[in-house]
């Protein structure tokens, strides 16, 4: 079977699988900040007060890209979107470090 687009493309770009899992652990690990977003609008949710919207920033996801999701990826199997999606912001923070462009959706899967 031939290799997977996102196979190609990482031998093409030179990248480093342990270098893609290591850097969406970096990128989607909680924070304290994301601490107390979730603090913040648990609060207001006490608050029971619907007059009052208040808009909070998006947190980060506190998964990374495990193994398992980065083996499907290079094999061709089927992945979901927010699993595509942290593979693709860890390779372009990768891409980033390399000085070349960033990557669409698309390039990758």
């Amino acid at each position: 079977m031939s290799e997977s687009k996102f196979a190609a493309f990482i031998t093409e770009k030179k990248l480093n699988q342990a270098r893609i899992l290591s850097a969406s652990h970096t990128i989607e690990s909680l924070r304290p900040e994301d601490r107390l977003i979730r603090l913040e609008k648990w609060r207001a949710k006490q608050g029971d007060t619907p007059s009052e919207k208040k808009t909070f920033p998006k947190p980060r996801s506190g998964r990374p890209v495990t193994p398992r999701a980065m083996a499907a990826a290079l094999a061709g199997k089927p992945l979901t979107g927010p699993q595509k999606q942290r593979i693709l912001r860890a390779v372009n923070a990768l891409l980033e470090q390399k000085k070349t462009e960033k990557v669409e959706l698309k390039t990758l899967f």
